[in-house]
């Protein structure tokens, strides 16, 4: 199987182009790959696959096997690769996923794609749509009892559920203690992404995540934005201009446009190597 590694801001992945390759086992195969000792090592796998919607179609699982919904700086892998690649030849593309069809900006020099704008779609804010169990409509810094201490949480989905949580030192969290409980709580059907989020000024952020199947990651796209959106709407900074959210891995910027209703988020994305692995003994 020929693959190539790329990240967004260190959230990396192993791509396969499946307008050439053929992947019988995902689940197995994300697994194995992931591996960083006895694989390629990363946060997953995604496979580029043709599509009769948009210019590609994005089949992305996590690296304990379960298939994902959407990964923001994912996508912005697979843009580049579609484009480096030669599947599309245009700086507008579209990509399916399984929280539908993104729509994504092409930064191009010299002849590579450097960084990408996505159209994440619109934040949903439902309770039960995220899902997130509630008597509230929505819920934005509401209290949340998790291992017997209680946490102000506010809940947003963008195609995957987010619970965004506000504190003074995220540096000297012991995220690997917390991350699991709040994953896991009874409160989250599906389970959930949990960001812990430091505000540095009215613009910017910073941010560590949890993620569901994954534990913590140098980046989460969707949680960037999900931050946003919590943020602006506990007026912790200003909507008017694109938020700097702060992740492990770099930088996002992230624009929340109230009157579409669309969440952008613009960063870069990395082509590390290419490679072949023989993954024909994974039944």
């Amino acid at each position: 199987m020929k693959f190539t590694k790329m990240h967004g801001i260190g959230n990396d992945y192993v791509y396969v182009n499946c307008f050439e390759e053929t992947v019988e086992n995902p689940s197995a195969v994300a697994r194995y790959v992931s591996d960083r000792h006895f694989g390629i090592g990363s946060d997953g796998l995604i496979l580029i696959k043709p599509s009769d919607v948009a210019d590609c179609e994005m089949d992305m699982y996590n690296l304990d096997g379960s298939q994902g919904a959407m990964c923001g700086n994912g996508i912005r892998c697979v843009a580049k690769y579609a484009y480096d690649y030669g599947i599309v030849n245009k700086e507008h593309i579209s990509v399916a996923t399984k929280s539908g069809i993104k729509y994504l900006d092409l930064t191009v020099e010299n002849g590579k794609v450097s960084k990408v704008k996505v159209n994440m779609g619109s934040p949903i804010l439902t309770a039960r749509q995220i899902p997130v169990v509630s008597e509230k409509e929505e819920v934005i810094n509401e209290p949340l009892k998790v291992n017997g201490e209680t946490y102000y949480i506010t809940a947003v989905s963008m195609g995957n559920p987010h619970a965004i949580v506000y504190m003074t030192d995220i540096d000297n969290l012991e995220i690997e203690k917390i991350g699991p409980s709040f994953e896991n709580h009874v409160a989250f059907p599906d389970r959930v992404n949990t960001e812990f989020v430091e505000v540095i000024d009215k613009h910017t952020v910073k941010m560590r995540v949890w993620e569901r199947g994954s534990g913590e990651t140098l980046a989460c796209g969707t949680g960037a934005c999900a931050v946003a959106v919590a943020s602006i709407l506990n007026g912790h900074v200003d909507g008017d201009k694109p938020v700097t959210v702060k992740l492990l891995g770099g930088d996002l910027q992230i624009f929340w446009n109230r009157q579409e209703n669309l969440v952008y988020m613009t960063g870069p994305a990395a082509t590390v190597f290419d490679g072949e692995i023989d993954v024909s003994f994974l039944k």
